[in-house]
């Protein structure tokens, strides 16, 4: 079903079957010369009027397709910060020790060729944990907006 109004009376609507077409705005249009001839229509016309004029009712946007699309999308976001999050605790403790291994670089103390291979080695680790750092909190910032849909979906009140 689509519905048409009038820009001059837009308490007038005008319901016909399908979607917004060139035949579903001809019928509107049937349905407006009805309304002129009966003498319900509280506009004057007489300037002309063409089914292009007729202005198409959208449906207010909380219908439950939009609302479940709405849950989904809050479920995937959190499901991924969970997953974001598992990441980033696996390769913390490794990251931090490495981190604190960087420090002996800016030292003048000498430093052997062992273990520095095994600092370059932790330098993988240690940018695995950073960007999954940086991944989870842009994800947690985006989470508490997907907590909020959820909250709302599932509160009793309506």
């Amino acid at each position: 079903m689509v519905k048409y109004t009038l820009a001059q009376s837009p308490e007038v609507i005008l319901t016909v079957p399908g979607k917004d077409s060139t035949k579903a705005r001809e019928k509107a249009m049937d349905q407006l010369m009805e309304l002129m001839d009966a003498g319900k229509l509280p506009t004057d016309l007489s300037e002309g009027f063409g089914s292009q004029q007729l202005i198409e009712v959208k449906e207010p946007a909380g219908d439950p397709a939009s609302d479940e699309d709405a849950v989904t999308q809050a479920v995937q976001v959190l499901s991924n910060l969970a997953t974001l999050k598992l990441k980033m605790q696996e390769s913390r403790t490794e990251a931090l020790a490495v981190r604190k291994a960087v420090d002996i670089l800016f030292t003048e103390q000498p430093v052997s060729e062992e273990e520095i291979t095994h600092l370059k080695e932790g330098f993988k680790v240690l940018k695995t944990f950073a960007q999954a750092n940086l991944r989870y909190q842009d994800a947690r910032a985006k989470a508490e907006q997907a907590r909020a849909v959820l909250d709302q979906a599932l509160s009793s009140e309506s």
